[in-house]
């Protein structure tokens, strides 16, 4: 008897759940035609949400009027749930005009004195085409039965350069250097030299003899100011920046350190 009455408490709390849950959904009403306070009125009256997401051009459903809707008319739905919808701008009245062969400015304020939208724009290289220029239009001009008051755009872009590993010049000669820099599309940048590092003693500890040079050894110069004098082409290149095998643009500054 105990079990008996433990499954009937079970099968009442399921019902009850079930209905609870049944109780707080609803149907979407056909909103279809309607206009847009008639569909908001309607969907406040089944506790549901109501948002105006696009316009499109239609032949059949008058101008302003709901073209169409989402989720679909006697979809079952939660209470709260939010309806999409698209109206109807009526027929199409507007021509597309041209917009190819144009610049990037001036098509969107074509587009604007049409009274159309500018949709989406993509870009890429066109050989011959001045970069920023239109080169294809959707719709294209004059189009008719056009879905929507917007148009895409493609827009030529400028040819990117390509990119190149950086060789290694450490422990070559600035001369060497150049030319290796030049042949791989690359140009020098900024040269700074650096002093030697001091010789070492010798065996009875006394300082190395003089060269004979009264001119020290040259110094780097401090940033923003340019060495006094030019490097020697024969100086050696201690660093470089970039660092050898990264990957940088073709025709960018390679900067040198030399001693």
């Amino acid at each position: 008897m105990a079990l008996v009455l433990a499954l009937v408490a079970l099968a009442s709390a399921l019902t009850a759940m079930r209905f609870a849950i049944h109780g707080r959904e609803i149907k979407v009403p056909d909103m279809q035609g309607k206009s847009p306070a008639e569909a908001r009125q309607m969907a406040e009256a089944n506790g549901l949400g109501l948002k105006v997401e696009r316009e499109y051009y239609s032949s059949k459903v008058s101008e302003g009027r709901v073209l169409s809707q989402v989720p679909a008319a006697g979809t079952v739905v939660r209470r709260g749930w939010e309806v999409r919808l698209a109206l109807s701008l009526g027929p199409q009245r507007v021509d597309i005009p041209v917009i190819v062969g144009q610049s990037e400015r001036a098509a969107a304020i074509r587009i604007a004195q049409r009274g159309l939208n500018l949709g989406s724009t993509a870009r890429m290289e066109v050989s011959g085409v001045d970069p920023g220029q239109v080169v294809a239009q959707n719709p294209p001009a004059n189009a008719t039965n056009v879905s929507a008051p917007k148009i895409s755009l493609l827009v030529a872009e400028p040819p990117s350069r390509p990119a190149f590993v950086t060789p290694s010049l450490i422990g070559q000669t600035l001369e060497t250097s150049t030319a290796t820099l030049e042949g791989a599309g690359f140009v020098v940048g900024k040269v700074t030299t650096v002093e030697a590092p001091p010789a070492p003693a010798s065996e009875n500890g006394s300082p190395p003899a003089e060269t004979g040079s009264a001119n020290p050894p040259p110094t780097a110069s401090p940033p923003g100011i340019a060495p006094a004098s030019t490097p020697s082409p024969q100086a050696i290149v201690v660093s470089q920046n970039p660092k050898p095998g990264e990957k940088i643009l073709a025709g960018s500054a390679v900067n040198l350190v030399v001693r």
